[in-house]
């Protein structure tokens, strides 16, 4: 988006200065003259009240009016599938081999290349393990002022790789490195995000990427496009899609890239590492959780030593939560942590939707209800119908005796 002085207009009224959140204009003989470190963000051209800054969008699509949008991705230069390859220390992020997974099936309904980004610091190996995973390509940026994320100087990177390669949809996880990232991505290349998307598909026929994520409180799935601008982009909830499978067998281009690093303006005094050693509810293979029925904070105990024999996690159903039973970290559901483990135990949850959509994908779903009617049996794999008190307590001993032979 580049941006240009209209020196004619110009009264060096100064305006554009104190809008420009970088420093980079400054007022010179008279006129606003920008600094090298202008990031086109624009902000100056909004305050200008004698309009002489011009922001050229070279990102808007040509010709792409309303009902124009068909072919306008492919027929304004924009290819490709991205995933933003979100990493720690080197390590990617889990949700970025299923953003892969998905990744390649769009790709290949699109007929066009499945890319990662890898944006940090010593990330050479994490950069061959996306490869592993269905990248076709891989644009590094190895810098070390990318090594821990902070907002601003990851945005700038993400932008300036998009501008410059142009692909038709980006994808990222729905973590909170990424919903910091995409809208701030998103902002400066003035086009659409749709947050928390639960399902991804192509319209091939008009070559649009169909955007799913729940509604109105997850009471409905919608449906969105974003026929008119590119690239088309969203974040992607963790365990709601298949993991790419590895295989090191495949071969990929690594692209390595050097770009100036913007600075953020805020300082990183130092990173606090977790102290505490807790079961990661997205990443567990079990998990047991209570729900309403349970009366009481108590009573959780049951469902702990459940967990603690088999070895799970431990959650929770929003009622449980907002009761003020069990802290938020256990929440399952639309509005806590998706998960999808190998089995799921559900104690005393009655099924609303908003829980469902957290852990409706799991392998395997036993439920334990007194409620014969309850929702949750409608998608329960094994249902019990019975008082959580007895069977809990009861599984729990049986087990106990089965790993103690």
């Amino acid at each position: 988006m580049p941006v240009r002085v209209l020196s004619d207009r110009c009264t060096g009224c100064e305006a554009c200065v104190a809008a420009c959140p970088y420093g980079a204009i400054a007022v010179k003989d008279g006129v606003a003259v920008l600094l090298e470190n202008c990031t086109h963000c624009g902000a100056c051209a909004a305050e200008c009240p004698a309009e002489a800054i011009e922001v050229e969008d070279v990102r808007a699509i040509a010709g792409a009016g309303p009902g124009a949008g068909a072919d306008a991705g492919t027929a304004s230069g924009f290819r490709g599938v991205w995933v933003f390859a979100e990493q720690r220390k080197g390590v990617p992020a889990s949700v970025v081999y299923e953003l892969l997974g998905e990744g390649r099936k769009l790709a290949d309904d699109l007929g066009e290349e499945l890319c990662a980004v890898l944006l940090g610091h010593n990330v050479g190996d994490a950069a061959n393990e996306l490869i592993a995973h269905g990248a076709e390509k891989v644009y590094v940026v190895d810098d070390p002022a990318l090594a821990d994320f902070q907002d601003e100087p990851y945005a700038q990177a993400m932008a300036e790789l998009v501008e410059e390669h142009k692909p038709s949809i980006l994808l990222l996880g729905a973590t909170t490195i990424g919903r910091s990232l995409g809208p701030r991505v998103a902002a400066r290349l003035r086009t659409g995000l749709t947050a928390d998307c639960t399902g991804l598909a192509i319209d091939k026929e008009k070559r649009l990427l169909l955007q799913t994520r729940p509604a109105f409180g997850g009471n409905i799935m919608a449906t969105i496009l974003c026929p008119d601008r590119r690239p088309q982009m969203a974040t992607v909830r963790h365990k709601v899609m298949k993991r790419a499978a590895r295989d090191e067998a495949r071969r990929g281009e690594i692209i390595r890239l050097v770009k100036d690093v913007l600075p953020p303006r805020a300082t990183l005094v130092r990173v606090v590492e977790e102290t505490q050693q807790m079961v990661n509810l997205a990443e567990a293979d079990i998990i047991v959780s209570g729900g309403r029925g349970l009366g009481k904070a108590e009573n959780f105990k049951i469902i702990e030593e459940l967990a603690q024999v088999i070895g799970a996690a431990v959650g929770a159903s929003r009622a449980a939560v907002d009761a003020g039973w069990i802290p938020y970290a256990h929440q399952v559901g639309q509005t806590g942590k998706t998960v999808c483990p190998k089995i799921y135990i559900a104690c005393g949850i009655s099924g609303a939707i908003q829980h469902l959509a957290g852990m409706g994908s799991s392998n395997i779903i036993v439920a334990i209800n007194k409620d014969p009617g309850a929702r949750i049996f409608n998608v329960a794999t094994y249902g019990i119908v019975g008082d959580l008190f007895e069977v809990v307590p009861a599984l729990t001993a049986e087990l106990r005796k089965g790993a103690c032979g």
